[in-house]
């Protein structure tokens, strides 16, 4: 009746950690992504650190914080744990994430530790890596946290004198919280999970240096735009353009007018739609997340393919 399950070994799967299960692994970020409630772009495999090489350099979008992933096959060990903590250093990292086959009781106790003794910016993940098969069937891979960040305990144990973030501050995080949290669960749209102190939030599109944002602007203004940067104003701009070739088949699809727009200063561009609203306007609140909502799924429907297809 039920069919026999069974782990199959990583090496059977990944003969190489480097050169097979880092790649991997950097190719299919946004699982791990999900896997930890993080909103993971890659930014560069083997960073290197002093001697070192780091495998995976990520950034958070919600953050914009620098994400560093250590990976390997078999039980978790002192030499990778010392290397995590030079990485974490390295990059001023705000997520540590250790990624293997096996987590031993030790190192899984040192991660707690540094979750508890560490301000509330500094977060550690430990991560169980596992292939699994039914009887012959085509095999499986499951990414499963084994440690992860207590908020709760983060929060009770600041200092007093630590700084307290604004009125402000908490409205945004807040209204973010609430706005993840339904693109999460009621649409499958990201793998957020905590809501940050700012007025702004970015989405992953699954292209890197894309992504998806909803902004409260200055002037009463709020914005939610498809943002471009590939590290190249040139190759943002030539992006722009591209889409902008075919405008009115896009806004048709879209159902409005959009914004397109160089952003003055920046080598990044954008494709944007604007509504009046403000963080302060406490009645608006609702309807301002309805239409975020709205308009990120709009986002994502209408430029996911083209996106994919001109960067072929």
């Amino acid at each position: 009746m039920f069919g026999e399950l069974k782990k199959v070994p990583l090496r059977s799967i990944w003969a190489h950690e480097a050169q097979d299960f880092t790649p991997w692994l950097a190719e299919n970020i946004d699982f791990l992504g999900k896997a930890v409630g993080l909103e993971l772009e890659l930014i560069e495999e083997e960073a290197s650190v002093g001697s070192f090489s780091l495998d995976i350099l990520a950034k958070d979008l919600g953050s914009a914080e620098n994400v560093i992933i250590e990976n390997q096959f078999s039980q978790t060990d002192h030499d990778h744990l010392g290397k995590l903590l030079t990485y974490a250093a390295g990059f001023d990292a705000s997520y540590v994430i250790w990624v293997a086959e096996t987590i031993r009781d030790e190192h899984r106790q040192a991660l707690e530790w540094l979750n508890h003794r560490t301000d509330n910016k500094t977060q550690f993940f430990a991560v169980i890596v596992e292939v699994i098969q039914i009887d012959e069937s085509k095999p499986a891979f499951n990414l499963k946290p084994v440690v992860f960040p207590n908020e709760w305990q983060k929060s009770k144990s600041k200092s007093k004198t630590s700084q307290q973030p604004s009125a402000k501050s908490e409205k945004y995080r807040n209204y973010f919280q609430n706005l993840i949290d339904d693109l999460r669960t009621e649409y499958r749209f990201t793998s957020a999970k905590a809501g940050q102190p700012q007025n702004w939030y970015a989405f992953a599109s699954g292209i890197s240096g894309v992504n998806y944002g909803a902004n409260f602007c200055q002037g009463n203004k709020t914005r939610t735009e498809l943002y471009i940067d590939f590290g190249s104003a040139e190759q943002n701009e030539e992006c722009l353009l591209h889409l902008k070739d075919s405008e009115s088949e896009i806004e048709a699809e879209f159902g409005s007018t959009l914004s397109w727009e160089p952003i003055d200063g920046k080598r990044a561009t954008r494709i944007a739609v604007y509504r009046e609203g403000s963080i302060t306007d406490d009645e608006q609140l609702p309807a301002i997340s309805n239409w975020h909502v709205e308009n990120l799924l709009k986002f994502k429907k209408v430029f996911s393919n083209r996106l994919r297809l001109h960067l072929r």
